[in-house]
């Protein structure tokens, strides 16, 4: 640079030079530190795209007899919420019960250092349930905190929708669905997670115009309340059908897709249950594909949706009944399916091709799995508390390894950040570390 001013250029010339300069070397240390981190956190339930996938790299292809390594184990109340994860802290929902409070049960919102495992902050509230409930299952609560911006969304397990703020736990906002709209009580609690669109957290309410509900993030007030559809336990997604943002839900009875920026409905198709419990998440994928699964005799089917002169057209492309997730997840690898199959009866790892809906397999080496994919691989947690790590295949499962892990109804999907493994069960939750 020197050299350049002594050449004549005239001190003007310096000046945007050195302006120029200090823009490069600015945006190339945004640029580095963007990627620096080459996974992205876990915000919501199922992941940055709600589809149980990580872009994680680099992980083990094995691990010792005792499992990977253990970065923090700790104490947490009962529950079912899975763990969100963003910017070194973890988020998640805990059951205080009345022989601790001396009063009545409470829901818990905890944070946590995903470091050490350590409680950050806790905001609880009273949440006793409705006499005619059945919690033989568990007493939740069961739905996964969402980040959105400063604010953190948490829906407990008697409807209790909040907006907290996410540094500190303070609230916002609240709303309760039960006595606000008098949304129908859940018979074994509020399951739904919260969904994120523009300026509006969206969530299922239920009743008369309501099947769906979006507030608005910054205070709370109705942005739009539609549908007069039968809610169903699942958890709503967003995606994208040739241009368009539709809001997809498993009601009780059908699939429902509705525009997420005013609830219109664009169009529904059957997919019914016995009891009406829809549970599983559908995955949305290449070719325009649905995928959805059921227990209950609900089975499995793939819709494929495509747009023509405004609408909206559902087009199934096949039902098959031997597929039928209850409580896990599934993913797709490639153009299979794969998921846990069965309710009360004996559980199938499955392998199903989603064009045609030909089972590939059907594996009982496992008993009824949550899991994540990334790197190729599945991160497995079984109910029975066992962590396994598979790869899979049209050909088939091949375990990489296996090892005993939780001991208490592991039903939670696991949460995976670059190569930490979150997971939970209704007593414990665990960091662990999988390179």
């Amino acid at each position: 640079m020197i050299a350049w001013i002594r050449a004549g250029n005239s001190y003007s010339e310096v000046r945007r030079w050195l302006a120029c300069a200090s823009l490069v070397v600015i945006t190339g240390l945004f640029l580095v530190y963007a990627g620096a981190s080459p996974t992205p956190d876990w915000p919501q339930w199922g992941g940055p795209s709600r589809n149980f996938t990580a872009e994680s790299k680099g992980l083990a292809n094995t691990w010792p007899a005792n499992g990977p390594r253990r970065l923090w184990t700790r104490n947490l109340g009962d529950g079912y919420s899975a763990i969100a994860v963003e910017q070194g802290k973890l988020y998640t929902m805990y059951r205080r019960v009345a022989q601790e409070t001396g009063k009545v049960d409470q829901d818990v919102v905890i944070s946590m250092d995903a470091n050490t495992g350590k409680t950050l902050w806790e905001y609880s509230y009273d949440a006793p349930f409705d006499p005619k409930m059945k919690m033989e299952n568990g007493p939740g609560p069961h739905v996964t905190p969402l980040v959105a911006g400063n604010r953190l969304f948490t829906v407990g397990v008697m409807g209790v929708l909040l907006c907290l703020d996410k540094g500190s736990g303070k609230v916002l906002w609240s709303v309760d669905l039960h006595k606000k709209f008098n949304a129908p009580v859940r018979g074994r609690g509020y399951s739904s997670s919260p969904l994120a669109y523009k300026s509006t957290v969206i969530v299922s309410a239920g009743g008369p115009g309501q099947f769906m509900m979006a507030f608005n993030q910054k205070d709370g007030t109705v942005a739009w309340k539609k549908q007069d559809l039968e809610w169903g336990p699942s958890s709503p997604i967003i995606i994208n059908v040739d241009g368009q943002d539709q809001l997809v839900m498993i009601g009780a009875n059908e699939i429902a897709g509705m525009d997420p920026d005013n609830g219109d409905l664009l169009w529904t198709h059957p997919h019914k249950t016995q009891y009406g419990l829809n549970i599983t998440t559908p995955i949305w994928s290449d070719g325009n594909l649905l995928f959805v699964s059921s227990a209950y005799d609900g089975g499995s089917r793939v819709i494929q949706l495509n747009r023509t002169g405004g609408k909206t057209i559902p087009k199934e492309l096949w039902f098959n009944n031997r597929m039928r997730v209850h409580i896990g997840n599934v993913v797709r690898i490639g153009d299979y399916v794969y998921g846990s199959s069965g309710d009360f009866g004996p559980a199938f790892l499955c392998a199903i091709e989603i064009k045609t809906g030909k089972i590939a397999w059907q594996d009982r080496t496992f008993s009824k799995t949550s899991f994540v994919y990334a790197d190729g691989k599945l991160i497995m947690v079984e109910e029975d508390g066992d962590l396994a790590l598979v790869t899979v295949s049209p050909e088939g499962v091949k375990v990489l390894a296996k090892a005993a892990l939780l001991s208490s109804n592991a039903w939670t999907a696991p949460s995976l950040v670059g190569s930490r493994l979150y997971v939970r069960d209704r007593k414990v939750a665990m960091a662990l570390d999988l390179s």
